[in-house]
């Protein structure tokens, strides 16, 4: 493939904290949606400060195969500053495995959660946006025919985008957390439906991605295939790394051949529900708080003491965890088990954690475009 350059690696974006003032017993998925709420009713003096504003709104919508996440920002000298966000856990691609297509009750729990982002959009008078829709949307049967729907109901039109796309986006907005001092550093975005491994590499000038993959495994898709979730046993585990370990193969080779024989970076970067979970649980948060996950570095060891202890743990024990939740405790241990074979083909000793992705580098894109 082509090299891609990412670029704008020192870039720093700057996020409106909105969660200081919640309860810290409710749930990581519970904080975003309660935090949007908020926003909405007891915001309206900001909200029309926003909409008075010069200086135009972007939006960045990301609807994945389990969550459906929306970001709103204004340029911030050669940054941004996130003004609105929302998140919700839709879990579209439920039992899409094993039926080909997006069943009813999905498809509406996502149809609610866009009429949030399409108000909200409407709302900060974006006039600056791309929307996108990614693994779910891609390998359904019905995928085109739910995005028709979605601008029906909705007035949003999502792009479905292909897994290179997805990749670049995801490294470009996670891009500016690897280390200054970095020769390589391989990033990876766990989601619901697959999982972006790309390999990072600087020319002198700055970063650029020389070799990418898309494994068609994600927390949902794994945990249906093998049969994870709320009672993860040994044999599951097992056969979860097995399964990631066989799809992994072709990429380790690829690195290995053409870009770097011996396939260790000098740091790992993740951004996903997985990697910021299992930094939450090593903080010993009592629920999610970005500011103190996003950039954070975790030891190979760190990393394997919290995947131990979310072994170890009961589902009640997972879902009673203010950094984890109802929602995430049957996925995470399939995260888990990707990331497990991941840090095994690349075993570099440091992982940075990153908040950050696919959304971001949609704005960058955007911010850049206009400049």
């Amino acid at each position: 493939m082509r090299d891609l350059f990412i670029g704008n690696r020192n870039q720093k974006d700057i996020y409106v904290d909105a969660t200081k003032d919640l309860d810290p017993s409710i749930g990581r998925t519970e904080q975003q949606d309660t935090r949007s709420v908020n926003r909405d009713r007891n915001s309206k003096a900001a909200g029309a400060s926003f909409a008075a504003s010069s200086e135009p709104c972007y939006g960045a919508l990301d609807l994945g195969t389990n969550n459906c996440r929306l970001l709103i920002a204004r340029r911030r000298a050669d940054s941004f500053e996130i003004v609105d966000a929302f998140s919700r856990i839709v879990r579209l691609g439920e039992g899409l495995g094993a039926s080909g297509a997006l069943s009813v009750g999905a498809m509406n729990r996502t149809i609610d959660a866009l009429r949030v982002c399409s108000n909200k959009l409407k709302w900060h008078g974006v006039t600056r946006h791309r929307l996108v829709a990614t693994e779910a949307c891609r390998i359904a049967g019905n995928g085109a025919e739910f995005i028709t729907r979605v601008q029906d109901e909705t007035g949003l039109a999502l792009e479905i985008v292909d897994r290179e796309s997805e990749a670049r986006l995801a490294a470009a907005g996670a891009a500016p957390l690897i280390d200054g001092n970095a020769k390589s550093a391989l990033i990876f975005d766990i989601g619901g439906g697959s999982t972006e491994v790309m390999w990072m590499e600087h020319d002198g000038t700055d970063f650029r991605m020389k070799a990418w993959t898309s494994l068609p495994a994600g927390v949902v898709t794994l945990s249906e295939r093998v049969g994870g979730g709320r009672n993860v046993t040994e044999d599951v585990y097992s056969a979860m790394k097995t399964v990631v370990n066989g799809y992994l193969q072709p990429f380790i080779a690829q690195v290995r051949a053409s870009v770097n024989a011996s396939a260790v970076p000098s740091h790992l970067l993740g951004t996903s529900g997985t990697v910021t979970t299992i930094a939450g649980v090593h903080l010993e948060l009592r629920s999610y708080d970005r500011a103190k996950v996003d950039g954070s570095w975790l030891s190979d060891r760190q990393v394997r003491k919290v995947v131990d202890r979310l072994r170890a743990m009961s589902y009640e024990e997972r879902m009673q965890n203010g950094c984890i939740g109802r929602e995430r405790a049957d996925l995470v241990l399939a995260g888990c088990a990707i990331l497990d074979e991941i840090h095994h083909a690349f075993p570099a000793s440091r992982i940075r954690v990153a908040d950050r992705g696919l959304r971001e580098g949609i704005l960058s894109e955007l911010i850049k475009g206009d400049a």
